[in-house]
């Protein structure tokens, strides 16, 4: 089974659920007896993606490739996959990708499975997504030919990435046919006030037993403490008492820092769906049937307001 994985990039740096997904794409292969090959359009990136255990690195060159346009990107992908025949081709779920992998399977003719949390192998392989706002799974399955799948953030660790060595191939795209009728603008820039959440090692995240907008004060200096930043499920943000951009959920940004610390989140399916990829999940909660402390891998018992000025105070004398 021949596997491309499409390594996005922002900039000159790899997107990082684009790392998550060549992550999804190193187990496939593992389960099928399979090859992994990572693609770019940015020379600039390869280097990086040589250190992986991949067969080979593959880039595009060509100046119209250097910005995102999903017409230059389509043709580019689509020659590449017609050169190559790879039985499967390998997505991040950014904005990105849902821009224009679509149209690459409705130009190649083949399945795409879009958003998926993960595989299995059964009779066949077998991809899940989460649907009902993550009350439920299903499964899809493609039963013969190529296909397209896509992995949503969180799906996979980028620390279990296993390392190697790989050549770069370059390869010749003709983009001469493609019209012009898409002008790519100036980059859309988040507000100054945004944080991307998805990049944090740390997140301290606050739920309905934080009580009352004063008391977040603790938590944010904890997660000043730690070096993290300061999230929180959806009745915080509804509150008002943070902004929406820190909430984490089905309804808000999907996380995997190394540290997830859950202060007073009970743990509902749509908070649950958002950070359930964290390396580490610790949960402070005085209600012992909270359901986070099913996915935790280690679960306080107790108060918020006694546990975290002790757990603080304890960490600032350490360092």
């Amino acid at each position: 089974m021949k596997i491309l994985v499409y390594i996005q990039q922002d900039e000159g740096k790899i997107n990082s659920v684009s790392l998550e997904a060549l992550k999804g794409a190193q187990d496939i292969a593992a389960q099928t007896n399979g090859t992994v090959s990572a693609l770019s359009f940015n020379s600039g990136v390869c280097s990086q993606l040589t250190g992986y255990d991949v067969a080979e690195v593959l880039v595009a060159e060509d100046d119209k490739l250097n910005t995102f346009n999903p017409l230059f990107y389509l043709k580019a992908l689509e020659d590449i996959a017609n050169a190559e025949s790879p039985d499967i081709i390998v997505f991040g779920h950014s904005y990105e990708a849902r821009d224009w992998a679509p149209r690459l399977s409705a130009r190649l003719d083949i399945p795409l499975i879009s958003d998926c949390i993960g595989f299995k192998m059964e009779d066949k392989l077998t991809f899940i997504r989460s649907i009902y706002q993550g009350k439920l799974n299903s499964d899809s399955v493609v039963n013969k030919g190529a296909f397209i799948v896509s992995f949503q953030s969180g799906a996979f660790r980028v620390d279990g990435l296993q390392s190697g060595s790989a050549e770069i191939r370059r390869m010749t795209v003709d983009l001469s046919g493609v019209g012009d009728s898409i002008t790519p603008e100036e980059k859309f820039q988040e507000a100054e006030q945004a944080v991307d959440l998805t990049q944090a090692d740390v997140i301290v995240s606050v739920g309905r037993g934080i009580g009352k907008e004063e008391n977040i004060e603790m938590a944010r200096e904890l997660s000043k403490t730690l070096g993290g930043e300061i999230a929180a499920s959806r009745p915080v943000v509804d509150a008002g008492w943070l902004e929406s951009s820190r909430q984490v959920g089905s309804s808000g940004q999907t996380v995997s820092p190394k540290l997830y610390l859950a202060l007073g989140i009970s743990g509902a399916i749509q908070h649950v769906v958002g950070m359930k990829g964290s390396k580490n999940i610790v949960v402070i909660n005085k209600d012992a049937n909270a359901p986070l402390f099913e996915i935790a891998d280690y679960g306080v018992v107790g108060d918020i307001f006694e546990i975290v000025p002790k757990l603080i105070s304890g960490i600032q004398g350490s360092q």
